[in-house]
């Protein structure tokens, strides 16, 4: 499954949806409810795709990722959601075409009842309404795109300014220069996800330790989610976290997918990459290693606790003491929900 179509698949649930504007937009309030949102039409017309001179003079319409109409009270905002992992240093232009061609989607649908109303009634147009077919009271509904960038650093330009060259441009003009800045958000250096309510949170949060060995451990030890992930959020972290080679129906268990296994397996095969060098030599020595770095954030560890840790080979309770690593406030505190 190609990266965008799984993105597609994964956002196209409404709760997911709304959830990433609740996060994003209003610091995970719950004002985008899933069952106000009613689905657009994400073509815009005439957004060439290629340069603009081809050898058919054609131009082509372009397919936003997702966009989505909700009800605030009595009007109405139309929802824009973008997936995007390369570098693309014309997004700040291409995404004010998208915003623009709504604009001009909702201008001609306006201009089409007009007309009809004006055939309804006999009336002819104002002055100011002749050449756009505009009335004085036509409003447009607010658009908002936001682009959720998976990739590493973004360097490139984050609005209008960042591509116009000002050179030897006299300041004074400047003021006069609209400028146009683009939602992105850099999906893999987001640091607080306690603001989204569905597994937005826990997607997220893969690949955002997706190539650290050890952290992407804990995550995925210590939040039970990962042990029945559903299949479309599955499709969603192995496309963008670049993960191959798992065999989706040998981890698959009747609540969904069972990431906690198919990450001890990719990691000691070498399929997660990352910064912690060489191969575990077990999963169970994986594991004790996770806790110890825990705790060690927490204070000093007693010598008999760390040995005890590391003589440990059942894994299931090795798991359990890493729950408790990741919630314990101290190391005494681990000790006795762990019972060491």
């Amino acid at each position: 499954m190609k990266k965008d179509k799984a993105g597609k698949i994964f956002f196209s649930d409404d709760r997911r949806f709304a959830d990433v504007f609740n996060g994003l937009v209003f610091g995970g309030r719950q004002i985008v409810q899933p069952q106000d949102l009613k689905d657009v039409d994400s073509e815009i017309g005439n957004v060439r795709t290629e340069p603009i001179v081809r050898p058919d003079h054609s131009g082509s319409t372009k397919r936003r990722d997702l966009v989505r109409k909700t009800a605030f009270g009595v009007n109405f905002a139309i929802l824009g959601l973008e997936n995007q992992e390369e570098m693309d240093y014309g997004l700040p232009l291409r995404n004010m075409s998208y915003e623009c061609g709504e604009y001009e989607r909702q201008a001609a649908a306006i201009r089409r009842a007009v007309r009809k109303q004006e055939k309804k009634d006999e009336t002819r147009r104002l002055p100011g309404e002749y050449l756009y077919g505009f009335r004085k009271d036509s409003r447009l509904q607010p658009a908002i795109t936001l682009i959720l960038y998976y990739g590493e650093r973004w360097d490139g330009p984050r609005n209008l300014y960042d591509m116009l060259d000002f050179r030897d441009i006299p300041g004074e003009m400047k003021r006069y220069i609209h400028n146009y800045s683009m939602n992105l958000i850099e999906v893999r250096h987001l640091e607080d996800l306690t603001m989204f309510h569905t597994d937005v949170q826990q997607v997220f949060a893969f690949l955002r330790y997706a190539k650290d060995k050890k952290k992407l451990r804990q995550l995925v030890e210590t939040d039970d989610y990962y042990r029945h992930m559903d299949v479309d959020a599955y499709e969603m972290i192995t496309q963008y976290a670049k993960i191959s080679g798992v065999d989706k129906e040998h981890f698959m268990t009747e609540g969904g997918m069972n990431m906690c296994e198919a990450i001890e397996e990719m990691i000691e095969d070498g399929r997660i990459e990352g910064r912690a060098e060489g191969r575990l030599e077990g999963r169970a020595e994986g594991r004790a290693e996770s806790i110890l770095e825990l705790l060690q954030e927490l204070g000093e560890i007693p010598e008999q606790t760390r040995e005890q840790i590391l003589r440990e080979t059942d894994r299931e309770k090795l798991r359990r003491w890493l729950k408790a690593a990741a919630k314990a406030g101290s190391v005494e505190e681990f000790c006795e929900n762990a019972g060491i």
